[in-house]
């Protein structure tokens, strides 16, 4: 077996010091699924705004934190590096606030 110097993407590289928005980068797309690596450096969602998304999405903190409020709980969930969570299609949620930086990573499925 010989070794291929093969360029393999770091999902720590390339992160922005400081950004107005949330950087949204699809890694891997196929039909019924996305994947993506979402950089937020101290974002929140609007006031007032909820998403309610079509699909099912996992999401991972890989480094930094959050606070991701659902409307049908009265306290929002803190988020630290490692925690992950399922949010199932047409659960609406909101950021309430990011850490600079905090890198996401995101899978977007169809619901069962």
């Amino acid at each position: 077996m010989t070794a291929r110097n093969t360029v393999c993407p770091n999902l720590f590289a390339g992160l922005p010091a400081q950004a107005d928005e949330e950087l949204f980068e699809t890694l891997l797309a196929r039909p019924g699924m996305r994947v993506e690596r979402i950089v937020s450096t101290g974002q929140a969602s609007p006031p007032g705004f909820w998403y309610d998304q079509d699909e099912d999405e996992w999401v991972a903190v890989l480094r930094g934190g959050a606070e991701l409020r659902f409307a049908d709980e009265p306290a929002p969930r803190l988020l630290a590096a490692g925690d992950h969570l399922l949010i199932p299609a047409h659960r609406r949620h909101r950021v309430e606030s990011t850490q600079n930086p905090t890198i996401w990573l995101a899978v977007h499925f169809a619901p069962r």
